[in-house]
């Protein structure tokens, strides 16, 4: 079942942006796992111009007020809503560039006055494919037939590139790194762009005994059924990085 706050999300941006839309899209866990307990909403936004600086504040402000904080006891999920301008890339430039990130991650610099802006982003192009792939179209063609696959190789580019940020929040992301890393070893190794659950079973397959344990342990933590906690695992998670980076760059070669 579609969340509400997603009808609500793409009423709002379709009242805001009216004809600049071109398309709104549902993608990720909605329409790959299904939503657990933590899981964002996340939006694609197809448009046919840039974000006015009016358009680009109210929307920020309205995206604060409907988007659920992480963590919150309010049942309320979280949004991801990225919008790009069409013309940005068809025809397809490395790395993309979007026009507008709003992520409740971002929250804390908003309210001190750090609005979104464009941004050229390598990251950006494992989005758009993963939205390719699945996305479900919410008004707007389909996002097959709106953009081009992403070349393999700038999704192997975009995923070597965003690991320093991926690991600089382990300590207090430790679950979603432990598996984003088993995510970005299936795209390298098959060009899937498999859901959480996916590539863990995937990986852990692959991987030795004491590293597929951590990474099944991290699994059924992001299903709800084991507790989401790491300390006193420091060494073993550290260990469990280290081998899965050298073994996504490894495959990358």
């Amino acid at each position: 079942m579609t969340p509400e706050i997603v009808r609500r999300a793409a009423e709002m941006i379709g009242t805001l942006l009216g004809d600049m839309v071109v398309g709104i899209y549902l993608y990720g866990s909605a329409v790959m796992d299904g939503l657990q307990k933590s899981s964002d909403v996340d939006l694609l936004v197809v448009t046919n111009n840039c974000l006015s600086e009016t358009i680009r504040d109210q929307l920020t402000k309205d995206l604060l007020r409907l988007s659920g904080k992480s963590g919150n006891l309010l049942g309320m999920r979280p949004l991801e809503v990225t919008i790009v301008n069409r013309d940005d890339i068809i025809p397809w430039r490395y790395p993309p560039r979007y026009d507008f990130m709003y992520g409740e991650w971002l929250r804390e610099d908003i309210e001190a006055g750090q609005y979104p802006r464009p941004e050229d982003d390598p990251d950006f192009a494992i989005l758009l494919e993963q939205a390719r792939q699945y996305g479900v179209s919410l008004c707007g063609p389909k996002i097959s037939d709106l953009i081009d696959p992403v070349p393999a190789a700038d999704i192997r580019s975009a995923i070597q590139a965003s690991i320093p940020q991926l690991i600089e929040d382990l300590s207090w992301d430790t679950r979603n790194v432990i598996l984003t890393l088993a995510r970005m070893w299936l795209t390298v190794s098959t060009g899937e762009i498999g859901s959480k659950n996916r590539a863990a079973q995937w990986a852990a397959s692959r991987l030795p005994e004491t590293y597929a344990v951590l990474l099944d342990s991290a699994r059924r933590a992001y299903l709800g059924e084991a507790v989401d906690d790491w300390q006193g695992h420091e060494l073993q998670v550290n260990t469990y990085v280290q081998y899965m980076i050298k073994t996504i760059h490894k495959t990358c070669i």
